[in-house]
């Protein structure tokens, strides 16, 4: 049970309309801080203490700059907006410079035998971060009119960063997904005999502009859950997208199961993608248009990988052992 002060917090959020990840994530962060500090409340706090908390989870969990950036994002909204104190724009704290990982790359082998052995359930969102090297979320929050089968197309909406792009489509999945739709529009119109049903959740900008299209089956999720649940905004019975966990589990399973000794995740696959399209003589541009990268010297990561080991340089010893 959070206490009153979280449910205010929680539901300034609700009603400034940020997006359901970012109060989850905000939520902890600032959950995180109070009991830092011996569960005094933010009131009580300021400037000294957070800066105290930003380096203890540097110093003492060694957390990537991103979780660290996204920990101050909490708490400067925390004392921006709800209490009304913006925190110091010159705060002292020790910052990240923890390196990012190396990204791990299938092989087009171990690809074909994970794919053998993913439960037929969720083959098609796992074949979609592979096929079109989606994110996760993308994936999993997908709806059916996201989905363009003339022009062997997915568009992506609200992307990292809140960007758009559209991203190619493997055409040997269009049988699959044709059925997937057609499940949706069987529970559609199971849902819409049940008068408690209020559509699908929509964000409120679109929610006002279409007003009909929380019952229409273009706005529905791709991969809909099998169940109805309540919306924790306002209460209404809703059918949400498939739980992302799931898939998160059935790539991990597979692949210990596959006898593969790399660590495979999502975004593995998503890595796995673009160094795959690169091996395929795709240039550096166009990857980086498919992943929805800014700058394309974070697509150059994928070049790295392809330079290095077997692929790029020989190894003096090769020369020596001939």
């Amino acid at each position: 049970m959070k206490s009153m002060f979280m449910q205010m917090v929680i539901e300034h959020m609700y009603n400034r309309r940020y997006a359901k990840r970012s109060i989850e994530l905000y939520s902890k962060w600032i959950i995180s801080f109070i009991r830092f500090n011996n569960n005094r409340h933010p009131s009580e706090m300021g400037d000294k203490e957070v800066e105290v908390f930003l380096s203890h989870l540097v110093n003492a969990k060694n957390v990537a700059p991103a979780t660290q950036a996204s920990a101050l994002n909490a708490l400067a909204f925390l004392y921006r907006d709800i209490l009304e104190r913006p925190l110091s724009c010159e705060l002292n704290f020790v910052s990240s410079r923890r390196q990012a990982k190396l990204p791990v790359v299938l092989t087009k082998e171990e690809v074909v035998s994970l794919f053998e052995q993913i439960p037929a359930n969720l083959k098609l969102p796992i074949s979609l971060l592979y096929g079109s090297g989606l994110r996760l979320m993308e994936a999993v929050r997908l709806r059916v009119k996201d989905i363009d089968f003339d022009y062997n197309a997915i568009r992506i909406w609200d992307g990292k960063g809140g960007k758009h792009r559209i991203v190619t489509l493997a055409a040997e999945l269009k049988p699959a997904l044709t059925r997937q739709i057609a499940m949706v529009e069987n529970f559609l119109a199971a849902d819409l005999e049940n008068p408690k049903y209020a559509g699908v959740y929509l964000p409120h900008r679109l929610r006002l502009k279409y007003k009909n299209a929380p019952r229409e089956l273009g706005w529905h999720y791709l991969f809909s859950s099998s169940r109805l649940s309540v919306d924790p905004e306002n209460k209404r019975v809703r059918r949400h997208h498939i739980d992302e966990s799931s898939i998160q589990k059935a790539i991990r399973n597979t692949a210990k199961a596959c006898d593969i000794k790399k660590k495979v995740t999502p975004h593995t696959l998503r890595h796995s993608f673009a160094t795959h399209l690169l091996q395929s003589g795709a240039d550096i541009r166009t990857v980086q248009t498919q992943l929805g990268h800014s700058d394309v010297k974070t697509t150059q990561i994928y070049t790295h990988v392809l330079q290095q080991g077997a692929q790029g340089v020989v190894s003096p010893l090769s020369r020596v052992l001939k």
